[in-house]
Formats: structure tokens, C-alpha cells, sequence
């Protein structure tokens, strides 16, 4: 993790210098203004998570930060139609995410509360961490609180860039918009699969029976149906395509087929790496089958069912 936040340093600056466009006054400002507000976030996210324990502050901001961040850049941008349907997907894609975290019983009317992700917990109680709690509010501060609050604004960085193009809306935004929206109902799916799949599960195992008693597929213990026998993670491969695509826009507007906005998709990328190796080393301790449905199946892309 070091290592992503080291490289994450050098090469942002480095694209931002040698892969253009350069920011102008005016977005100059706008980008001051999100830094602020993700500077707060992230100073809110460490204090709250280390006081209250729950470590999944940031988590519920994830999907909330990017609608003001679009729409801020929106307003200021003279609410173009390119940036008024970039922040209207923003929307679409924050409230469903938002959605299906709180219906996990992460949201509360004590703020500071709520379900905390299970994954935070793992690696709380693992290595490095285990006994050292100063370490694992170092990991809080610079990881979970800093470089999460820079990632999700880094996402938005393509309506920043595209914020005052002079080039009309046009075949490719069209593009970006359809490519968006399809995967944002592509991630949907999966949700629902799984939220289908998980709360059967669990209505079972909670009425006394024991995994190895129940109907096939809820036997395995984990989701191989719909999206899910085809890709170990359909809603990151989902979540991941949103904002590559969400990247053409900048192309849309003019800015160029490669340029420095795309860190933020790059980085969601990485993250998800990282992130889908940890979910899975969790399952193949609690499952027997997860092992071979790895060997079997896709881990992002659609691929062969399982069988």
C-alpha cells in the first residue's frame, strides 16, 4: 500500500505537468474548493473512525462526495449540457451506491455508527496491525481518511478538465453517457443479485439450518448465479467501467484521448486490485468451493460460467 501511495505522488504531478491540459484560473478555483471540502472529509473520516472505531466513515461518503463535486464543477462550468449529464450520472451512480450501502445497515441516526465494512475489521486484526495501534492510525489517516478522499475526487477530475471546452456535445459524449449509464445498471444488477442471493442465505442459516444443509446454489455459501457465475466481481468490473467511461467525456470535450484526468480511473483500478484480492483470500477461508470458482471464472471481465 506504501507503494500505491508513493506512486500515486510522483505520477499524478507528472501528467499533470507532460500530459496536458493545464488548468486555467477559474478551475484553478474550482479545484480549490474540492480540495477543501475533501480536505474536511478526510479530517472528519480519521476523527470520527478513530474515536468511534468504525472505520467505514469514509465509506459512506464514497458515493455522496462525487454528486457535489460534479455539480459544483457544474455551476461553475455555466451548466453545459456535457457537465449537466456528467453530473446527472455522478447522481444516478451515487444514489444507487448509496442505496445499496445503507440498506446494510450502514447509515444511522447516530452518524458516527452503522455497519462497518467486514473487510476493515480482517485487516485491523491481521499483520501489520495486530497490537499496534499506532500503525493501524497511520493506515487510517494516510489511506482510509487522505488517499480515498484524493481518489474519489481524482474520479471527477474529467468534468474539471472538460469544464470550460468550447467544443459542443457531441457523437463521443453520447458515447461516454450510454457507456456510463450501461454501467451503472450493469452494476446494479449484480447489487441485486447478490443482495438477492446473500439475504436468502442468511433468512436460512438465521432459521437453523447449517450452510452444507441448504439448497444448491445456497450451499457454496457465495453468489454463482446471474452476473455472478460469469465474474468473480461484476459490480467492480462495473464500478471500475463507470468511470473509464466516465473519462471519455474529457475526450467529448476536446481535451485529448489521453490526458492527466485519467489518474483517477487509473487509481480506481489499482484500488479494486487490491481490493478484490483481500475479499477473496476472506472467501476461500470460508468456503471450500471459492478456490476452484477462482480457477473457473473471470475475475473482472465476463467470462465462462460456472458450472
Amino acid at each position: 500500500m506504501g507503494t500505491l501511495l508513493g506512486l500515486s505522488l510522483i505520477v499524478c504531478p507528472l501528467l499533470y505537468i507532460y500530459v496536458g491540459p493545464p488548468l486555467d484560473a477559474q478551475q484553478l478555483q474550482v479545484l480549490k474548493t474540492l480540495g477543501i471540502i475533501a480536505l474536511c472529509s478526510a479530517a472528519w473520516c480519521f476523527v470520527v473512525g478513530e474515536l468511534t472505531g468504525n472505520n467505514s466513515q469514509m465509506d459512506k461518503l464514497w458515493s455522496l462526495l462525487p454528486i457535489a463535486y460534479t455539480w459544483i464543477i457544474a455551476v461553475n462550468g455555466g451548466m453545459s449540457l456535457r457537465l449537466v449529464v456528467m453530473a446527472v450520472l455522478a447522481t444516478l451512480w451515487g444514489a444507487r451506491l448509496t442505496y445499496n450501502f445503507a440498506r446494510k445497515g450502514a447509515y444511522k441516526l447516530k452518524f458516527w455508527e452503522g455497519e462497518e465494512d467486514y473487510r476493515w475489521g480482517v485487516v485491523r486484526s491481521g499483520p501489520p496491525f495486530k497490537g499496534r495501534r499506532w500503525a493501524w492510525a497511520l493506515f487510517d489517516l494516510f489511506f482510509i481518511s487522505i488517499y480515498q478522499n484524493a481518489l474519489v475526487l481524482m474520479t471527477t477530475f474529467p468534468a474539471l478538465v472538460s469544464m470550460n471546452s468550447a467544443v459542443p456535445f457531441g457523437g463521443i459524449d453520447v458515447l461516454a453517457a450510454i457507456l456510463t449509464l450501461g454501467f451503472i445498471v450493469y452494476e446494479t444488477l449484480a447489487d441485486e443479485q447478490q443482495w438477492a442471493f446473500q439475504t436468502t442465505k442468511w433468512k436460512m442459516i438465521k432459521a437453523g439450518k447449517k450452510l452444507e444443509e441448504l439448497p444448491a446454489p445456497y450451499n457454496k455459501g457465495f453468489n454463482t448465479v446471474g452476473l455472478w457465475s460469469r465474474s468473480r466481481h461484476p459490480n467492480y468490473y462495473a464500478e471500475q467501467g463507470t468511470w473509464i467511461a466516465f473519462y471519455v467525456f474529457s475526450i467529448g470535450a476536446g481535451v485529448g484521448l489521453f490526458n492527466w484526468s485519467v489518474i483517477g480511473a487509473l487509481l480506481l483500478v489499482v484500488l479494486f486490485l487490491g481490493s478484490s484480492a483481500l475479499a477473496e483470500q476472506i472467501s476461500s477461508l470460508k468456503y471450500p468451493e471459492y478456490a476452484r470458482y477462482c480457477k473457473t471464472v473471470s475475475k473482472f471481465f465476463p467470462g465462462k460460467k460456472y458450472v
